[in-house]
């Protein structure tokens, strides 16, 4: 995309889409909502501490770029709502797969039929992976592959609002890494290592966490 947001105009845009697909009851958002949305201790990943100044920056920079705006509806409090249905032409579909990336960061086709369950449900992986193939080719792309990560079998997609990533790529196949691995000199490979066990040990917290919030479901 041309425009580049920062972590908490994703954020209040993420969360924006995500009320309207999930709890379209209480949607458009107050400022008070959109608050306790974006620090949400579930389905986010990182948990914030945003306040309410923070959120109002967010949301009239979405507004000053045509992304959100505030909602005709009557009441007290004002409230707002996404406009990227209308602005970017996207199907329920492929709102919950780019919430579900602006509110939890790049994740697995799998991940992603798993997690936007409560605002899509996908039929199959291959229903994701049709929707992510129509947003990464786009004439202005709304998604990208990463790389495969040390340690894991699967790739995993990355929003561009905040523009290209680093690592995003044309999709191509990963060579082995181990055989990646084995081919440097003994310094760089202990550092390769390294940083496979840094990866798989973040994936480890991360399934902890995932196994607490399916727990706190039935508390």
């Amino acid at each position: 995309m041309e425009m580049t947001l920062d972590g908490m105009e994703i954020r209040v845009l993420g969360c924006l889409i995500e009320k309207e697909l999930s709890t379209p009851e209480y949607y458009p958002l107050t400022i008070n909502a959109l608050v306790n949305a974006c620090n949400q201790k579930s389905n986010r990943f990182p948990v914030t501490t945003m306040d309410d100044s923070d959120v109002v920056g967010a949301i009239n920079t979405l507004r000053h770029r045509q992304l959100a705006l505030l909602s005709a509806e009557g009441g007290r409090a004002p409230k707002y709502r996404h406009t990227l249905m209308e602005m970017l032409r996207l199907t329920p579909a492929e709102l919950a797969i780019i919430s579900e990336l602006l509110l939890r960061g790049p994740q697995t086709i799998g991940e992603l039929r798993s997690r936007t369950e409560r605002m899509h449900a996908f039929s199959d992986m291959a229903a994701v992976e049709e929707t992510l193939q129509e947003l990464m080719g786009r004439a202005q792309p709304l998604v990208g592959l990463l790389p495969r990560m040390p340690g894991h079998k699967e790739q995993r997609y990355a929003h561009l609002f905040a523009g290209q990533p680093e690592s995003c790529r044309d999709v191509h196949p990963e060579p082995d890494s181990t055989a990646k691995t084995d081919a440097l000199p003994p310094s760089e490979r202990i550092r390769a290592l390294e940083n496979e066990v840094g990866s798989l040990r973040a994936e480890v917290a991360e399934l902890r966490r995932m196994v607490e919030e399916f727990k706190g479901q039935f508390e």
